[in-house]
């Protein structure tokens, strides 16, 4: 069971994060960081493992290559 006081502390934290992440400091940072994406120029082996992820998280897991 939660006390008042950890349930205050929780909910005061949660407003901080909320807070600090809609902050204009924290949006130039994310402008800064790269973007991630796969080369275009990767190993057969690796683009046939992101394939086989990206039918795995759409859930086309019975789809054979």
């Amino acid at each position: 069971m939660m006390t008042r006081n950890k349930l205050e502390k929780g909910e005061g934290l949660a407003a901080e994060v909320r807070r600090q992440l809609g902050a204009e400091t924290m949006a130039r940072f994310v402008r800064t960081l790269p973007t991630f994406r796969a080369e275009t120029d990767i190993p057969d082996r690796f683009r046939q493992l992101l394939d086989r992820l990206d039918r795995v998280e759409n859930g086309d897991v019975w789809r054979r290559q």
